[in-house]
């Protein structure tokens, strides 16, 4: 792992690299050897590809803010030739690219050492990642139990376990913030089109989903986000620019900030004892730094912006996998039956309802930029990130072809996630921030979001209560090494 030598993230090992006192390839082997050790009780890395690695580095590696760090890819989108991908799905294993992703590209010119893929449900619609493309499901390294969460469950169980120090995921609805709350580690889902969605995807799912990654710091996500940052060409969408730099940000406090404290759901629903404490405890963290702190929730009709992200990734998933198919049938087995419960919801929607959802999509995200106004509103809304604890492995299965009731009914992933796709929604930036655990050792993240284009706001107080209540001494026990 990692951390046997002696580095606390990847900023470390670039810095360990930079002088000399390890090799990229003497990291890669002690990733791999981690993987080896540790991958059997997880199930978080798939699709290993060392060669491409080691010729990586041969060729010699990119100067950059983590050159030689080794570094894995979530198995959903980040196309690129050397990787092929199941992407969740057993209809879709082993799809090759002809081309590198622009993300993908950017993250390599950092000069990480990319040597695998991370599990992710099938169409990365679920809160936990418990693909059958994999043969099981992907545990939390912090109680093998429970699950890592989803959609960038693998890549979170990867970085919390210590097989790598960070892993890129991907975020439509939560899915970097998700794994961040349940594994204990840090989680940003930028400004809508802050990174590159092409060439292969002219935007995701309504413009909502986004890339991200999984980290133990906040300086670690901020130099990947500043080397991935600005969109590719042909974007539809283009964030507001940066006024410097995320790196920039975090050198310094951010100004006193007025901060909306939410101990509820956003529509007022009870969340879990241990979770309403956690956010109870970062909201007077919080005051204890300066910042002004109040109850407050946004009027926004979250309802109606959850129905219409549920058309809107119905019609998604049902596209991706007509696509597949190329013509052909659907076969018994090739789906799990959630999607196949999408494909059934897809086929229920006519076109001016999909143009409806997305506006009513657009239509949220200026009710919660009204909540945000900069005159009369707060800087920041502080939340849970999940309304529990991590739910234990198997309870989000994809058996079930009631796609609506497993998005949106009473023991649903909204009700179990009602935070995160709200800022998917609206465009805003948002964090997950690992201060909380649960009286039986499983960690639980607070969620932070801002105005749409403050980005650098945001991760300057994320940085600010990183240095303020430090997490990087929090680890998982060990794991049971070898086969499982």
């Amino acid at each position: 792992m990692f951390r046997t030598f002696g580095a606390e993230d990847a900023t470390d090992l670039a810095a360990l690299v930079a002088r000399r006192d390890v090799t990229p390839d003497e990291l890669l082997d002690a990733a791999l050897q981690s993987v080896e050790e540790l991958n059997p009780a997880l199930n978080a890395v798939v699709l290993v590809q060392e060669e491409a690695a080691r010729r990586a580095i041969a060729a010699g590696l990119p100067a950059g803010p983590f050159t030689g760090v080794p570094f894995l890819v979530k198995d959903l989108g980040c196309e690129a030739v050397d990787f092929p991908a199941h992407n969740g799905s057993r209809l879709l294993a082993n799809t090759r690219y002809a081309q590198d992703s622009a993300i993908f590209e950017r993250m390599r010119a950092t000069g990480v050492v990319t040597f695998g893929r991370t599990t992710s449900p099938e169409g990365g619609i679920g809160v936990a990642t418990e693909a059958a493309v994999y043969g099981g499901p992907t545990r939390n390294p912090w109680n093998l139990d429970h699950t890592s969460g989803g959609s960038s469950g693998g890549s979170g169980a990867a970085v919390a376990a210590g097989i790598v120090a960070m892993a890129h995921g991907s975020d439509g609805g939560g899915s970097v913030r998700v794994p961040a709350s349940c594994c204990g580690l840090f989680g940003f889902k930028p400004t809508r089109a802050r990174l590159p969605d092409g060439p292969y995807s002219g935007e995701g799912w309504g413009g909502m989903a986004i890339d991200g990654f999984l980290t133990h710091s906040v300086r670690d996500t901020a130099a990947m986000l500043d080397a991935c940052a600005g969109a590719d060409l042909g974007a539809p969408y283009w964030a507001p620019p940066l006024h410097r730099s995320h790196a920039d940000a975090i050198s310094r406090p951010p100004q006193r900030l007025r901060v909306a404290l939410c101990d509820t759901t956003l529509t007022g629903e009870p969340i879990h004892p241990e979770v309403r404490d956690a956010v109870l405890a970062a909201g007077a963290l919080l005051e204890s730094l300066g910042h002004v702190v109040e109850p407050m929730r946004p009027h926004a009709d979250v309802a109606r912006m959850m129905a219409a992200w549920t058309d809107i990734v119905a019609c998604g998933t049902a596209l991706g996998i007509r696509k597949a198919l190329r013509g052909q049938p659907l076969a018994e087995g090739e789906v799990e039956g959630v999607s196949r419960g999408a494909i059934a919801r897809a086929a229920q929607i006519p076109g001016e309802r999909y143009l409806e959802a997305v506006g009513e999509i657009h239509a949220f995200g200026r009710q919660m930029a009204r909540f945000f106004d900069p005159e009369r509103g707060p800087d920041i809304l502080l939340s849970a990130t999940l309304a529990e604890p991590p739910a234990k492995v198997g309870r989000f299965s994809h058996d079930t072809e009631d796609y609506v009731a497993f998005r949106t009914g009473p023991e649903g992933v909204f009700a179990y996630s009602p935070f995160c796709a709200v800022f998917n929604a609206s465009g805003q930036p948002a964090a997950s921030v690992p201060l909380g655990m649960s009286a039986g050792g499983l960690p639980i993240g607070i969620h932070l979001a801002t105005r749409f284009g403050e980005d650098e706001l945001l991760i300057a107080l994320c940085a600010e209560i990183e240095r303020a209540a430090p997490w990087s001494h929090r680890r998982p026990a060990p794991l049971p090494l070898g086969p499982a």
